[in-house]
């Protein structure tokens, strides 16, 4: 079902929109996390990011026109689609999908008036970061209570269910009160903050706001956030190890291939943004990335309690957003989603001696896992229905190729995603593999990053495991686990000689792949690795 995206709330105060740029036209294929256009608001213009995937099928508002709130931007869907009821409903919002409710951004709305606050006081409300985000964790406030905020300011960096972001003030005045705690959690529309003017009696806001539970403000996620480490684990928030850009300058600069090192932001803590990137020469533009060494945080172990032999002890960990998300998707997966598995033996003799060949290459650095995602990349195109997901009304066939790779991290495990994979030399997979796999440990994956797979790959190879199972990484059909390379006897020609070999287990969603159709895809990815030449026809 087709989803309508309506003008969005991008400010406290914003009542109407203009759309300044379009970044996608009619017909565009649409990522989650995509950004379809800049809108103006009453206080910046605005990046707005898609939280659908499909075609873009209409655009309500062109260029340069001005709308209220709510009123219909644009519609996404399956290509092709009619969408000619929600085109005649003269308020389209009626028809949005329950799906689309926790996508599309909602009017703000109170049962307590703003009126009833002190003059200049505004309730700052947690945040929806993500589209799947019900909890956040405050990792780090970079404020203080009785701090002044200035429009635009980094207030906290909240942990939500896929990564640790900024949260920016959209209001200035002083920070009266701090609603949640560093460490704690809280569901989306707590209390965060009161900012206003100093020395403002605040006494009972909080707790009455709690009571009513409606939100004076709150900000959009499109331009309220931009992943980050959190400050605990960097020097300093200035450091250079830290890249603070906007989705859009990101995507900009990507596609003119400009080092972002070499720009200096001049956003908010040296915040890269479009204007840097536009504006960027080469030449007068230069990244001081000869500064001097900086002092790398030590992190030590706590000491462990010394308990006496004999003696019971326990110790509780209290779980971080992310692993109570792990819990709760694993658990939906598996309970939900009627799991087989199938495992192939694959010699690894010839993907050996090929290996050494390629990185014999001056720059080239390419890993027997990303043969084996680029193997998965080409078997997928030509077994497509294990390229799927289920839904109740229908079997999605992915005709491109997005592989996640499972990477673990400090507090569990995250899936970063290459991008049509089957477009990708294997030096690209490499590099980008280790490229995103060095950001996930590090926590400054976007969302937009670990979004859109259509399959995903888990290796435990390096930690000697020779054979696992894994849990489908929902909504893919399937997952495949990848073990450890094993010195073993093997039999060539009716001799008993010495090979290796590599187990590969493929874990299927029994509605949407059949036990015949995962066969014939191992056995064509079995092809591909034992013959890594052909990957390269």
């Amino acid at each position: 079902m087709a989803t309508v995206i309506t003008m969005p709330r991008l400010s406290d105060t914003m009542s109407e929109g203009t759309v300044a740029t379009w970044l996608k036209k009619v017909g565009d294929k649409v990522n989650e996390g995509d950004i379809l256009a800049e809108i103006e608001t009453d206080k910046a213009t605005m990046e707005f990011e898609s939280f659908n995937s499909g075609t873009l099928l209409h655009i309500g508002i062109p260029e340069g026109g001005t709308a209220p709130v709510d009123t219909l931007l644009a519609i996404i869907g399956k290509e092709g689609e009619d969408i000619s009821a929600l085109l005649n409903n003269p308020n389209p919002k009626v028809e949005v999908s329950a799906e689309a409710k926790e996508t599309v951004l909602e009017p703000i709305t109170t049962s307590q008036p703003t009126t009833n606050l002190p003059k200049g006081v505004v309730v700052v409300t947690m945040p929806r970061l993500s589209d799947t985000m019900t909890d956040g964790t405050v990792a780090t406030w970079l404020k203080k209570i009785g701090d002044k905020v200035a429009e635009g300011d980094i207030l906290a960096e909240i942990e939500t269910d896929k990564a640790t972001m900024e949260f920016e003030s959209f209001q200035s005045g002083t920070l009266l009160f701090i609603g949640v705690n560093e460490g704690e959690s809280a569901p989306i529309d707590s209390v965060l903050a009161i900012i206003g003017p100093a020395g403002t009696d605040i006494a009972g806001i909080a707790e009455n706001y709690k009571k009513v539970g409606a939100p004076v403000l709150a900000p959009a996620k499109e331009q309220a956030v931009t992943p980050t480490t959190a400050v605990a684990e960097t020097t300093a928030s200035t450091s250079n190890e830290r890249i603070f850009i906007s989705p859009l300058a990101k995507k900009i600069a990507e596609e003119k291939g400009i080092n972002l090192m070499a720009i200096n932001g001049s956003g908010e803590n040296g915040r890269i943004i479009k204007s840097d990137v536009e504006n960027f020469n080469g030449a007068t533009s230069q990244h001081n990335v000869a500064s001097q060494p900086q002092e790398v945080a030590k992190t030590e172990s706590a000491p462990k309690v010394f308990v006496p032999a004999g003696q019971a002890f326990t110790e509780e960990i209290k779980n971080s957003q992310m692993r109570k998300i792990i819990a709760k998707r694993l658990a939906e997966s598996l309970f939900t989603a009627p799991h087989y598995n199938l495992s192939i033996e694959v010699t690894m003799d010839d993907a050996m001696k090929s290996r050494t060949i390629i990185n014999a290459v001056p720059d080239t650095k390419v890993s027997f896992n990303d043969m084996v995602i680029k193997a998965c990349a080409m078997a997928l195109k030509k077994h497509p229905k294990v390229n799927s997901q289920w839904s109740e009304e229908a079997i999605t066939i992915n005709h491109h190729v997005n592989i996640g790779v499972a990477v673990a991290v400090e507090d569990g495990l995250v899936v970063p995603v290459l991008k049509f994979t089957d477009q990708m030399s294997l030096s690209q997979i490499g590099s980008s593999v280790r490229d995103l796999a060095g950001r996930a440990k590090n926590k400054k994956l976007g969302p937009a990053e670990m979004e859109g797979s259509t399959f995903t790959v888990s290796n435990l190879g390096m930690f000697g495991i020779t054979e696992f199972n894994s849990i489908i990484n929902q909504p893919n059909s399937a997952i495949l686990s990848v073990g450890a390379i094993v010195e073993k006897p093997v039999v060539k020609n009716g001799q008993i000689v010495v090979g290796n070999t590599m187990m590969l287990s493929l874990a299927c969603d029994h509605r949407t792949i059949d036990g015949a159709t995962g066969a014939q895809f191992l056995q064509t990815l079995k092809q591909y690795i034992e013959n890594p030449v052909t990957m390269l026809a």
